[in-house]
This record gives structure tokens, sequence and C-alpha cells, in this order.
């Protein structure tokens, strides 16, 4: 493999400082201002596009900036409770027609794997950066896989297998889909800011019943549990008056599905461009505006001994139109991926629980929660 580099480490109660490269921030930040010039070589999201499958669940070149986002709660026989992460991401740097040899670099491919211990309290991360060179990494229909190195999610039919491997844990995990795609937003697109194109194309798989085998430090577990996938692609996005967001995902016992997220502003509001999605039992979707759904923390926080950031680990979820309320919180705090650069603030991703109900029915479940811009704002060219 000729790996552009690779970084890993692990923390308890008392985090490493370790570098990350903050690689969805980076994109959101490197995508959100582009010039004219730079727009101009790219598509951007738009309403009405056709969304086909399993096409779309692959790569879209004409976008500059692609990602296929992993994450899942399960439990091994023992009972022993672990959350998972495999990401990979491609970034567009060169449409240059003469530019096409095998070794020039026409796309970045990224990829990150973490490991949430949630019983044993630790948490571990690990990442790797790649051109796609002769077959390195990519996304193809054709293979029916996307990849990095030895890192890939295949598909067979309806099922999905996710393989990571690193010397501290390793995936071996099979996913099959118990929901159709969910597409996110309205008319196609999940519109993050004001103008024409700052969307994105954004698809979610919400419930993916999961069964495999995962490796800690020498210890197999057989696991069982729930996953989700989310898909996007897009050019630009963000608009610079954005401090970050709180995102998260829930898969609640009544087989009903969240995503929600909130933009969070400078000024220390929240953007109307929040919103988020209700997936029923049978798999239609809701689109959720940002005055539908209040995300409040409910005064639960972490500081980290790296940065200082104060996290707010605890949330409270309220959808009147559905009489849902939930209580969000985790059984590991020191879930943050840590940053040295200005260009990748460091951020808060880990697994969640999650207990309420909707109207006299109790409810609970599991999910992920992402937290960006309490170390520092995100900072766009």
């Amino acid at each position: 493999m000729n790996s552009f580099g690779a970084t890993n480490r692990a923390y308890g109660a008392k985090p490493e400082h370790y570098f990350r490269a903050g690689i969805c921030f980076f994109f959101f930040a490197l995508c959100g201002n582009l010039s004219g010039q730079t727009q101009s070589l790219y598509e951007i999201a738009r309403p009405g596009y056709a969304y086909q499958f399993p096409r779309d669940y692959f790569s879209h070149p004409g976008y500059q900036t692609e990602w296929w986002y992993y994450t899942g709660n399960v439990v091994a026989g023992d009972g022993h409770r672990f959350g998972f992460e495999l990401t990979f991401f491609r970034q567009a740097t060169d449409r240059d027609p003469t530019r096409d040899k095998t070794w020039d670099v026409r796309d970045l491919y990224l990829a990150h794997a973490a490991l949430s211990d949630l019983d044993g309290g630790k948490f571990f991360h690990v990442e790797r950066l790649n051109r796609r060179g002769p077959e390195i990494a990519g996304a193809s229909e054709a293979q029916q896989k996307v990849w990095n190195g030895n890192w890939q999610v295949k598909w067979k039919g309806e099922n999905q297998e996710l393989l990571a491997i690193d010397k501290n844990f390793s995936l071996d995990l099979n996913l099959v889909s118990e929901k159709a795609p969910v597409i996110h937003g309205k008319k196609g697109i999940s519109q993050k800011s004001a103008g024409d194109g700052h969307a994105s194309h954004y698809i979610s798989l919400t419930r993916m019943a999961t069964k495999g085998e995962l490796e800690l430090n020498g210890k197999s577990y057989d696991v069982t549990g729930l996953s989700w996938m989310d898909h996007e692609f897009f050019t630009t996005q963000l608009d610079t008056s954005q401090q970050g967001w709180d995102w998260l995902s829930v898969q609640l016992t009544d087989r009903t599905e969240l995503m929600l997220y909130r933009f969070r502003r400078k000024n220390g509001t929240v953007s109307p461009f929040s919103s988020g999605t209700y997936i029923d039992t049978q798999g239609k979707s809701t689109h959720l505006r940002a005055n539908d759904f209040s995300l409040e923390a409910d005064g639960t926080t972490w500081k980290s001994q790296t940065t200082a950031a104060l996290y707010p680990i605890g949330w409270k979820i309220t959808i009147p139109q559905l009489g849902i309320v939930l209580e969000a919180k985790t059984p590991l705090p020191a879930q943050e991926l840590t940053s040295q650069t200005n260009l990748a603030p460091s951020y808060w991703e880990g697994a969640i629980t999650l207990a309420g109900n909707r109207g006299t029915q109790a409810l609970s479940g599991v999910g992920y929660l992402e937290l960006t811009g309490y170390d520092h704002a995100i900072h766009l060219p």
C-alpha cells in the first residue's frame, strides 16, 4: 500500500493527546466557500436528483466530496457493550483530463475506524489516507464495494460485509438492512445553508441488523446489534456564520428511527437550516424542519483534559407532533477526537443510549452523537 499516513491511539479516563486529520470537518471547511471557478468543475446538489439503487450506494465523481459513514452499537454474548465507526471519504483534487494515469492524484481517499469499549471505559481510533493508485482505494458499483487498503464494505445482495483491521482492534461484521434507503431533506436534497447548491444528497440505511466478530487487544467477541449508514455527496454546504453542529442518529426499540441535527451560529443562535428525519416502522420517512423538534443540552458535560473543550454529552429531544420525548446519555464520556490543526477542530463523537416515551408508551434505544465547534469554530478558507 502507498499510504500517505496513518495514526492511532487509545484513551480511557485520561486521554492521550494524539493527532487527527479531522477528516469530515476538514472537508466541510474546504468545500464551504469554494470559488466560482472551482464550483464550475463539479456538480452541485440541486432539487430533482433521480436516485437509483444500488448505483447511489457507490461513487459520484462529478461531486467534489463524498463519504460513507457507518456507526453501530453491538453487544457480546456476555453482555459487554461496544460502539464502532468505520468511515470512508473521497475528496476530489484534480479534474484535468490529461492527468489520469494510475498514480495521478485526482482524488484523495481517507478513512477512519474507531471502537468504543463502553464497559471497559476506553476509546480507540485509527485512520489512513491514500490515493486511488492501482486499486488501493475507491468506491465501485462494478465491484460492489467501498474500500481503503484492507478496510472495506462489500455488498452481497442485501447484505454488507464490513471489515477493518488494526493492531489494537478489528471488525468483521455482517450487516443486513431491514428498511429501504432513506433520502433526507426535501426534493432530493438536504439544504445546509442559503444558496443554490449549499446542500447535499444525503442517504441513510437507518436499521441494519448486525452480527459478527470484534477483536480487542487479542480477545475475540461474537457480537450482535444495530448499525446505521450515512452516505452523502456534494460540492458545497456551509456558510461563514456557522460555529458547529450537534447531530445524532437514534434507533428505538419500537423499530422507528430518528436523525436530527442543529447548526449553531457564532452569535449563539440556531440556524433555521437545522433539520431531521423520522422513519416509521414501515420505513416511511418524514422530514422535520428546525421548528418541528427541540434538541437541547440537559446540563451534563464532559471536559477534555487535552483541549479543555466542554462538551454537552446529555441531551433532551422533544418532537411534539410525534409525541416523542427522549433523553440521550452516553456510557463513555471520553469519546473525543482531538486535532492539532486550526483547519481540523477537535470534536466529540460516540455511542449513546436513549430513554423516554411516545405519549404513554415507554421508549428506549441506542444511537450515535456528534458534537463539533466546542473546541473552536470551524474556519472556512
